[in-house]
This record gives C-alpha cells, structure tokens and sequence, in this order.
C-alpha cells in the first residue's frame, strides 16, 4: 500500500521562506551592531620613572640594656685575730719574779743512758785495708790458685766455673766466717774453701789506729787446661 504526503506537511516548500526570514534578522542585528556607539575611555599614563627616595638610617638601641657595672668585692678583716699595732705605741710588760720562790723551781736531773755498743760489724772499706804478705787481696788470690787442686770429680764430669766466696779478716789478722756466695758445684766450693783455711794470719786492717775486722769477697776460678 502506498503511502501519500499531505502538500500541507510537506516542509520542502517552505524552505525559501524560513531562509529570507533569517537573512532578514541576521541582517537586522548588524545594522544595530554597527550603530551602537562606543564609550571614549581616557587611559591616564602615569610617569613610572623611578624616583630616589632618601631615607635617614636610624640607630636602633634597646631601653632596657644597661651598661655592665663591675662587681665589687670586699673583704671582711677579722680584727678580733689580728690587732695591728703602730710604731710609736710602746708595748709595756710588767713581770714580777718575786712570784717566783726557790722552792718551786724544780730541776730535774736527766740520767744519761749509753747506748748499746753496736755489734762488732765488720767494715768493707776502712781507713788501713789489711795487707797479705805485704800485698793485697791480689797477692792472696794468687797464693790461693797455687794450693788449688782440681777435684776429680769434676774434672771427670767437665764440671768448671768460678767459685765466689767472702771472708772476715778478724782484729788478730786471722781468716775467719768463710761463706760460699756462689758456685757451680759443691765439689769446686768445697776445695776453695780447704785453702781459704789453710792461710796464714793477714796484717789487720786499722780505723783511727785501731784494729778492726774488714771483710773481703773473692772469686776462685776453676779452669779444666786441655
């Protein structure tokens, strides 16, 4: 079935018309743009040059600040320990020894104690040193190392070494306290020893003229010869 348009609603027709109506008011506004009169606005042009400015500098100080004070000091003198008494006073002290009587000094007698005698030490170095056979300790050594005889012993074992031995010259000029000091081996000490006591009687050594016991220290070497 075909369907017809009315001629009414058909809009094709009308076209022309809507677009001379709209040329019209398009036209229209224009003419009302164009006619419409544009306020003159007057732009004042301020001078932007840069202008010197003085300005005055200013101290700023704070009120509230004082100037440090030094601190003061003082010292309390205590007059009560110390009087202070000037030159032109005279100091006046009356004494009366009548107060005094015979009876009431007392002397008293201090007994006088002599000490212990100190005990007969002997000295190590005095003002006369004794003397062997007119020498000294050096001639004795060399009288000891003529009579030493070199125990079997040791001689069989390698034993060697220095025997130091010390020795009292007593006031009477005899040899006395033979004391070993050191040794490698008893049998050395005890052959040094045998001579020490075989010696004759020394010249004693002397302290302000006087006869006094000094002691002596002496090394004996023991030596095996190949």
């Amino acid at each position: 079935m075909e369907i017809k348009k009315s001629p009414k609603a058909d809009l094709q027709n009308k076209r022309g018309l809507f677009l001379e109506i709209g040329l019209i008011i398009s036209l229209a506004l224009m003419i009302a743009a164009f006619s419409y009169s544009q306020t003159e606005k007057v732009v004042e042009i301020m001078d932007m040059g840069t202008v010197a400015v003085e300005e005055e500098i200013v101290e700023i100080t704070r009120q509230d600040q004082k100037p440090a004070q030094p601190v003061k000091q003082t010292i309390a003198v205590v007059s009560d320990i110390i009087n202070v008494v000037k030159n032109d006073v005279k100091i006046t002290t009356e004494f009366d020894f009548s107060d005094f009587s015979e009876d009431a000094i007392v002397v008293q007698q201090v007994g006088v104690t002599e000490e212990a005698a100190e005990a007969d030490e002997p000295f190590i170095v005095a003002e006369e040193m004794p003397t062997f056979m007119g020498g000294d300790l050096t001639k004795f050594r060399e009288w000891v190392m003529e009579r030493i005889k070199y125990p079997t012993i040791a001689a069989e074992n390698g034993i060697s070494g220095n025997v130091t031995l010390s020795f009292v010259i007593e006031k009477d000029g005899s040899l006395t306290n033979i004391t070993v000091l050191q040794s490698p081996d008893r049998s050395l000490s005890d052959e040094a020893i045998r001579v020490l006591q075989m010696s004759p009687k020394w010249t004693p050594g002397k302290q302000r003229s006087t006869p006094v016991r000094v002691k002596y220290t002496l090394p004996v070497q023991f030596k095996i010869q190949n």
